[in-house]
């Protein structure tokens, strides 16, 4: 016997009837974090925007992800397409889908994170990416306020950042609010303030 809901529709009867235009659709992107460490010194990989919006800010490498693919083959995709870079394990650093992240309508991100330890990786720009470059990072936690700092020599990149920690059952909830932010796209400066905190480079 067949489950009917309170309408008397079978399964396959209310999926003929449903129609997806009547709700609202996310589009879905990934974003990722390659960090690079020698020694004291961390550097992460940024590339500038080719299109609108935000044309020629620094952003990290990501983008849409298509419907015959997961977000974490996306991430891997985007990573490989901005840059040549491969082979990178991924690790989720975190879910961001703040109203109004994205200029261009309702995005919600997916962000990665990569660490590479004394190695030098040699990332070439393609797709839309106008370039792409490592930028050596600093943070910096006063009380409920984080300091980024985001330099490749010539440009320097910054976010201010409001940062609360509150412990949970399943260990600490992070919330993360952009103050100001120079240079980065998006809401770029929350997900690598978020990345930091999660690597304990600011603690």
């Amino acid at each position: 016997m067949e489950l009917r809901d309170k309408d008397g529709l079978t399964e396959a009867e209310f999926l003929a009837a449903y129609r997806p235009g009547d709700y609202p659709h996310p589009s879905v992107t990934a974003d990722v974090l390659v960090f690079e460490r020698q020694g004291e010194t961390l550097r992460l990989l940024l590339i500038r925007r080719g299109g609108h919006p935000y044309l020629g800010c620094w952003a990290l490498p990501g983008g849409f992800s298509n419907p015959d693919e997961n977000v974490d083959a996306c991430a891997a995709r985007e990573l490989e397409e901005e840059t040549h870079l491969t082979g990178q394990t991924l690790v989720p650093v975190g879910f961001f889908s703040d109203p109004g992240r994205d200029p261009r309508c309702w995005t919600m991100t997916r962000a990665y994170m990569t660490l590479v330890e004394g190695e030098t990786l040699r990332p070439q720009a393609d797709d839309d990416a106008q370039a792409a470059d490592w930028f050596t990072v600093t943070a910096q936690r006063t009380g409920d306020t984080m300091d980024i700092r985001l330099t490749n020599g010539e440009e320097t990149l910054s976010a201010r950042l409001w940062v609360t920690e509150r412990k949970t059952a399943a260990g600490f909830a992070l919330s993360v609010t952009i103050l100001e932010q120079e240079g980065l796209a998006f809401d770029h400066g929350k997900i690598i303030a978020t990345a930091l905190l999660k690597l304990a480079i600011s603690r």
